[in-house]
């Protein structure tokens, strides 16, 4: 089995499962990619008392040359991060290192202390200089490898939110519509919602709001990871194409159909009453003009 694509499945595997090897199948999957960093010989991570003022200031040259000779794993894979970090500083190098050893199964034992000190000592210089994906990649690093249980929480919580928001985003891409287009009011009679879940509830409903405020809650309250975690909440708040913004976009349309319906109601509420009014004889009129004194 190869990681370029899902294994066939197995002759008697059930045609009505979406991953009809589960769960073997699925863990087998994700441990194909596990697989521990391999050095060259005299290669090695930076100890965990590196200097890290230095990598803060220095630079990635841009244009790099790819050796011309013979690379490890390591460092095939250290030129590639070099490669995508150009013009970054050398410590967002050492950040994106440590991300993909904490991706394996085994890495050098100071890997994960020297991950939470890279961001315990420079977090907002890399929340300034790093792309999305860097920052999201390292805040669910924290859901493994937080040195508490809030920074795991908060890492976990915002693996799962950003890892499905890519699944469906993508997915979505299917329709035809920008991820910035809402669809238009047309349901499949009869859809459902998958595991017989209720709908939501656009009208009344806060399950968006309940997902995201304990997360930010608890985000304002942590002082490493939490920084990070609202930068990446913020940063998705004023993002107008996803799907938080759409559904706040469906509100404002369905809040602007309701006041229509209720406007419109209301002004045939009035003429209703007036064309009643001007039909019944006994509704008083309006008084006569006032007749001028003349007795002065």
């Amino acid at each position: 089995m190869t990681s370029d694509g899902p294994p066939p499945p197995p002759p008697d595997a059930d045609p009505g499962l979406t991953y009809p090897d589960a769960p073997g199948g699925v863990i087998d999957r994700w441990n194909t990619r596990r697989g521990p960093v391999v050095y060259g010989r005299g290669e090695s991570l930076p100890p965990l008392d590196i200097d890290l003022i230095p990598l803060a200031a220095q630079k990635v040259p841009e244009g790099e040359l790819i050796p011309d000779v013979p690379m490890s794993h390591y460092k095939r894979k250290l030129w590639q991060l070099r490669r995508d970090l150009e013009g970054k500083s050398e410590l967002a190098v050492l950040n994106a290192n440590l991300i993909v050893h904490l991706r394996r199964a085994t890495f050098p034992a100071h890997v994960p202390a020297l991950f939470r000190r890279v961001w315990a000592e420079h977090g907002p210089s890399l929340m300034g200089e790093l792309s999305s994906r860097w920052l999201i990649s390292s805040v669910i690093t924290f859901g493994d490898f937080g040195e508490t249980e809030a920074q795991r929480r908060i890492g976990l919580s915002l693996n799962v939110l950003f890892s499905l928001m890519k699944l469906y985003e993508f997915e979505r891409f299917g329709s035809g519509l920008g991820a910035d287009e809402l669809f238009r009011n047309k349901r499949k009679r009869g859809s459902k919602l998958p595991l017989g879940m209720l709908d939501f509830g656009i009208d009344g409903g806060g399950l968006d709001y309940n997902l995201l405020a304990p997360i930010w809650k608890a985000a304002l309250e942590e002082p490493v990871v939490g920084p990070l975690a609202c930068h990446l909440l913020d940063r998705l708040n004023a993002d107008p194409s996803n799907l938080f913004r759409r559904l706040q976009g469906m509100r404002a349309a369905r809040q602007a159909y309701l006041a229509k319906l209720e406007a419109r109601a209301q002004a045939e509420a009035a003429a209703a009453e007036a064309a009643e009014a001007a039909q019944d004889p006994s509704a008083p009129g309006p008084p006569p003009d006032q007749a001028p004194d003349l007795t002065g």
